[in-house]
């Protein structure tokens, strides 16, 4: 069994890195071992070579370090308590398996609707220039994600997508494009382990050592999101998720746009609310309606779904916040162009701030499906986190910007 390392200390990130990958036998593993070998590293080794032929052949993203997985003992969960959650995953989950390649016929001649045309702003909300101000010194914040100080930050005019790009606008990307992924050329991503199909279960050979929510399974993908033989179909109006940076830099090329600065998502997920805690205020049920899509209940096994939904909701649900957009708390973690750093925003200029120059993994803003105050408090707008460029899960998606 492989047991792979969180990028966080609460589990909300996960990384694909090699670095990440340590090898953990179990009692059962080792007596195979030794009885007749172990053979992983052949394994790797021909999954290796096998991503870089597929690369070299026509992969648009660079070539990037592949981990191979290991093959071991299948991974038991813990469903004691036969949660609410596990009920309303697997119903999903069985939903979507009914139409495995709904992506690739009727869904897909929903999308030539799509607005795609190279260059277009349609969909997008236009920000005029200004400063407020990022950042936080609030107590529930986390101070080692470099969340404060508070401070000014005067940005350009520009455009950001009101919602995330949703499965149907990245199909029509892929139809037009060929594009493949990289959980693809991978042939695994990161799922949430209620989300998994029963039928795959004992197939499962990884999960993340300090978050065993995660599962590595082989397979998803943005089409496949919990695996083979499950779908999109009845999802294009949702996020897309299982996408990496380097996915979502691919895709906004193509649509001639770019991924926003973390200074410019957070001035738009502000909404015009100076030093909030939310998107809306500082309320998180204000009225005692729920704006955002977030876990409820016991984390990771019960969840209510008091908001009425246990994964992804569609790009458009929920109220908008101030400015028009959609989703800026919850739902999905969205990538931004900057590398990530506690520290650097201290000292970096405070107009149109990029991020360093260089780093080993990017930002992600806003929170997702799976955020609960008792181990991850960042559906808050000042919250940040961070993942590898090629790291890929079913709780991370993503918005375009375009410059004026």
């Amino acid at each position: 069994m492989i047991m792979i390392h969180s990028t966080c200390g609460c589990g909300c990130s996960v990384s694909r890195s090699a670095s990440s990958l340590e090898r953990q036998r179990l009692p059962e593993e080792a007596a195979s071992a030794s009885a007749g070998g172990s053979t992983d590293q052949q394994d790797g080794a021909a999954e290796a070579a096998a991503e870089r032929a597929e690369r070299e052949a026509g992969a648009l993203q660079p070539a990037v370090s592949a981990a191979g997985p290991g093959r071991g003992k299948a991974v038991e969960a813990d469903r004691a308590g036969g949660s609410r959650m596990a009920l309303t995953a697997r119903d999903t989950a069985a939903q979507a398996s009914a139409e495995p390649s709904a992506w690739r016929s009727a869904a897909g001649e929903e999308a030539d609707t799509a607005e795609t045309e190279s260059g277009s702003h349609a969909g997008m909300i236009r920000l005029p220039g200004g400063t407020f101000r990022m950042g936080t010194d609030d107590r529930e914040g986390f101070p080692q994600d470099g969340e404060g100080p508070s401070r000014l930050v005067t940005l350009d005019s520009f455009y950001l997508d009101a919602c995330a790009v949703t499965n149907e606008q990245f199909l029509a990307f892929v139809r037009d494009t060929g594009y493949k992924t990289e959980a693809e050329l991978y042939g695994w991503s990161f799922v949430f382990h209620l989300f998994v199909p029963e039928r795959l279960r004992s197939s499962v050979d990884a999960v993340v050592q300090s978050a065993p929510w995660w599962w590595k399974v082989d397979g998803a993908s943005w089409h496949a999101p919990e695996g083979p033989g499950t779908g999109i179909g009845e999802r294009m109006d949702h996020p897309v998720v299982h996408v990496s940076w380097n996915d979502a830099q691919a895709y906004a090329r193509w649509a001639g746009k770019r991924l926003p600065t973390e200074a410019e998502w957070e001035y738009a997920a502000r909404g015009g609310l100076e030093g909030r805690r939310y998107a809306w205020g500082d309320t998180l049920l204000p009225d005692g309606q729920h704006r955002c899509n977030i876990w409820q209940g016991t984390f990771p096994q019960v969840n209510e779904a008091l908001d009425g939904y246990a994964g992804t909701a569609p790009a458009r649900s929920f109220p908008p916040n101030g400015f028009g957009f959609y989703h800026m708390a919850g739902n999905v973690w969205e990538w931004c162009a900057d590398w990530f750093s506690p520290a650097y925003h201290r000292t970096t200029p405070s107009l149109n701030p990029a991020g360093p120059p260089q780093g080993q993994t990017k930002t992600l803003k806003g929170g997702s499906y799976l955020c609960h105050s008792s181990y991850c408090n960042r559906y808050r707008v000042a919250a940040r986190t961070s993942n590898t460029p090629d790291s890929s899960t079913g709780h991370m998606g993503f918005r375009c910007a375009a410059d004026v």
